[in-house]
């Protein structure tokens, strides 16, 4: 099995509110995160993150240790943590070889005796599906090109039986639930793609799913639409939700609309949060991140909610809105279109450290995740780089 080196991109606006709190190989693209597609692609597993010194401090299971980039000593692949693979298995050669995607080197297979030091321009070049990301919008734009064929992959595993009571529109074929407990009166519409529900997972009656959509273990479905959306595991879902990603352990137990967002861990978005995923012109979508202004090419954009955020209830936000890391959103008549990280309400406040930390502490173990001393060290280390405390 051949090592891999996760390379992040550099921190930037464009990847804002994710950069500031988690490593972007641990975004979600499509099904899986976009470590799980490399490591797919080039049958290997990840053993290290490379990025700024923020993220050191980064602990998560599963997650290789971050560090600042060195060289790399083969045999070994260098990955950039911007680009998602396709599903394609890639055939690695027996020479130095750069890895290509429409004329940008995305990685690089370092074999035995050799060493990945930077660009490499005179290695051999070797093609490879998938899709540059631009910023964090661009996790939605990889869900709509990789979801269905995800989804798709999970159609030749053996399912359980359809529950009982459950309304098929398509194939039934195109529903795979993998040891989930689906209450009867849940829909199933498989026509524009297949449906799988992971193991541990619980379905309530009401639901109503619009293929392709991926479910991750250990989730709870609460009742509403939920379409074309990838929600990784442990999160509580219920309300209108359509091409969204929720990367893990977030929770939207009660109804509100989310579309075309990108929701982070740790995420609670109160009652009635409501995102808009087009603006009224229907004209492209541009993100504010602080004075800076992104233009993303996107008619349909919805909200970036960073890690350990949070929205009251009634929370309305408007198209293309960024919400930092462990923001505390409440108290506005309309929330801004860019909230900082660890926003305190209307007032302008930030809040506090310890109060962070404590809340954090009380959050975590409801999903069976421990506040260790190194994630305490790690959400202190983001505070910090966040607030310039």
């Amino acid at each position: 099995m051949t090592d891999i080196h996760l390379l992040e991109p550099d921190n930037s606006p464009e990847w804002s509110p994710f950069a500031q709190c988690r490593p972007i190989c641990e975004l979600r693209a499509g099904a899986w995160l976009i470590r799980e597609r490399w490591e797919a692609a080039v049958d290997g597993e990840a053993v290290a993150v490379y990025s700024t010194k923020p993220m050191h401090a980064f602990v998560e299971e599963g997650v290789p240790t971050v560090s600042e980039r060195q060289a790399v000593a083969g045999p070994a692949f260098v990955a950039r943590s911007d680009f998602a693979p396709a599903g394609v298995k890639t055939t690695l050669p027996k020479s130095p070889a750069r890895f290509v995607n429409e004329a940008t080197t995305v990685g690089w297979w370092v074999p035995r005796g050799a060493t990945w030091e930077g660009e490499h321009a005179d290695w051999v070049e070797v093609e490879i599906e998938g899709m540059l990301l631009n910023g964090s919008f661009d996790i939605i734009t990889a869900q709509e090109h990789f979801l269905a064929p995800d989804a798709l992959d999970f159609a030749h595993e053996t399912g359980d039986p359809l529950p009982q009571g459950s309304v098929v529109i398509g194939d039934p074929a195109d529903v795979v639930i993998l040891g989930a407990a689906v209450e009867p009166g849940t829909v199933f519409d498989v026509r524009g793609g297949v449906v799988v529900i992971e193991q541990h997972c619980h379905v309530r009656s009401g639901t109503r799913f619009e293929g392709p959509v991926y479910v991750g273990p250990g989730t709870e479905i609460l009742g509403g639409s939920i379409s074309q959306s990838s929600i990784g595991p442990r999160c509580k879902v219920r309300g209108e939700v359509t091409h969204t990603t929720f990367v893990g352990y977030a929770n939207k137990a009660h109804d509100g609309f989310v579309g075309h967002s990108v929701v982070g861990r740790w995420v609670n978005l109160g009652a009635g949060t409501t995102t808009s995923n087009l603006k009224n012109t229907y004209g492209p979508i541009r993100l504010k991140v602080g004075d800076v202004s992104l233009e993303t090419g996107r008619q349909f954009l919805g909200a970036l909610f960073g890690d350990h955020c949070k929205t009251g209830i009634g929370t309305m936000l408007s198209t293309g809105a960024v919400v930092g890391v462990g923001a505390n959103v409440f108290d506005f008549p309309s929330a801004p279109k860019y909230v900082p990280p660890f926003a305190w309400g209307a007032s302008n406040a930030v809040m506090d450290r310890a109060g962070f930390l404590k809340v954090a502490a009380r959050v975590m173990p409801r999903r069976q995740v421990e506040m260790t001393e190194a994630v305490q060290e790690m959400l202190g280390t983001i505070y910090d780089s966040n607030t310039n405390g």
